[in-house]
């Protein structure tokens, strides 16, 4: 499977039989989208930085809430959990999506505003690629995003959602999450391939460059 990030919330995989947008966003945040092409598009919650579906090339089939579902041979779980700490009162709610893809489990937590609770985690499964938010204010902050990791032990982590000089909204830089994990920055891939095969041992961070053209 090959993960590509495209700022904020957005990634693409794709695996042999099909491929995975999440969390399009529009130009009202700030960023140039470059518009990948997908069969599937996540949206995790209904706001300019998430939702932007149209934007994806293709005619993909949307998906927008908790459910099971399975397109092309990849199974998707639906989570509900909160964009805030009280339950979703302040923000509302959140999609994290769980991906079996290639033989591998891909977590997306979206713009989830809290630590997931034990049947949370359990629902999520044997996560082996974590795509987490790290960037604060709306969403969870960098010591939170560290103690996730902790919680679900993947193999792999991806940050996401963290500041960007272009965003028209501040958030925290990433620097605050790799400190928090105790690690050096890693130097930014423009692209990430993985395996069952090429799992790590041990748990491994990995920054991706944000994609402004296809």
């Amino acid at each position: 499977m090959d993960i590509d990030w495209f700022g904020h919330a957005c990634f693409r995989l794709r695996g042999r039989e099909g491929t995975i947008v999440t969390d399009p966003y529009s130009k009202e945040i700030g960023l140039s989208f470059a518009r990948p092409r997908g069969d599937i598009v996540t949206i995790s919650h209904n706001h300019p930085g998430h939702s932007f579906a149209h934007g994806v090339k293709g005619d993909p089939k949307v998906i927008t809430g908790p459910g099971e579902y399975e397109i092309k041979n990849i199974f998707i779980t639906g989570i509900p959990t909160a964009h805030d700490k009280r339950g979703g009162k302040d923000r509302g709610t959140n999609t994290v999506y769980v991906f079996d893809i290639d033989g591998l489990t891909v977590c997306h937590l979206g713009d989830i505003g809290h630590v997931p609770t034990q049947p949370q985690a359990e629902a999520f499964g044997n996560v082996n690629v974590l795509l987490v938010p790290v960037g604060g204010v709306s969403t969870i902050g960098a010591s939170e995003a560290a103690e996730i990791v902790s919680l679900l032990e993947p193999q792999i982590v991806i940050p996401m959602h963290f500041a960007h000089p272009d965003l028209k909204f501040k958030l925290d830089p990433a620097s605050k999450f790799f400190k928090g994990m105790g690690i050096k920055p890693p130097d930014a891939a423009p692209s990430f391939k993985v395996t069952q095969d090429s799992l790590p041992d041990a748990t491994q961070v990995v920054l991706l460059e944000a994609k402004q053209k296809e």
